[in-house]
């Protein structure tokens, strides 16, 4: 499943960042702010009218992010709870 359409208040594991082009520098900087395999996600909340931004915890940090840049990120639901 992608980032983008994990719901709100569920923890997942992210298993890659896909790269929309050759040399992606969202796809870089995504991996960069700490979207590795195996690390900790959660989605916090999405904005509200066209659901942008979403706030996204990774680790103990906070991220908003476009929902084009969240659908990137690909995680399994193998998460502890929240």
């Amino acid at each position: 499943m992608k980032l983008s359409e994990l719901p709100r208040r569920t923890v997942a594991r992210v298993e890659c960042v896909e790269e929309a082009a050759p040399n992606d520098p969202i796809a870089r900087r995504l991996r960069e702010l700490g979207f590795v395999a195996g690390e900790r996600v959660e989605m916090m909340a999405a904005g509200p009218f066209s659901a942008d931004p979403l706030l996204v915890q990774v680790g103990y940090t906070r991220f908003a992010l476009r929902r084009s840049e969240a659908a990137r990120v690909r995680v399994s639901n193998g998460g502890e709870a929240a």
